[in-house]
């Protein structure tokens, strides 16, 4: 049971960080975050390939809630995107718990 809730952690922080860091790339670039790794330049192309890194499991979310033809999501694109983007935010979570510990162990 222990394990569950520390999976369950590391994707609430996982997903949060995503969360927070979309919104913070829209509001601080001025444009839509999305799954693209082409920039003008080098410099920016290594930003999108970090944005999708960190952020891809939120853009997933939003991505699976689209609306289809009928104007309403369909059940399969929702839990698709929902598997994929909360196994993606573990990852994240546990790339940002990793690296938190790193850091304090490096401290003390």
């Amino acid at each position: 049971m222990t394990q569950f809730i520390l999976a369950l952690f590391l994707i609430g922080i996982g997903l949060s960080v995503a969360g927070t860091g979309t919104h913070l790339y829209q509001q601080l670039a001025r444009k839509v975050a999305a799954f693209s790794l082409q920039g003008q330049t080098a410099l920016e192309s290594l930003i999108n390939v970090v944005v999708v890194v960190i952020c891809g499991p939120y853009m997933m979310l939003r991505m699976g809630w689209q609306s289809g033809s009928a104007g309403r999501p369909a059940t399969v694109d929702v839990l698709l995107a929902s598997t994929i983007a909360f196994g993606w935010s573990f990852v994240t979570g546990l790339m940002i718990v990793g690296t938190y510990v790193a850091m304090l162990r490096a401290v003390a």
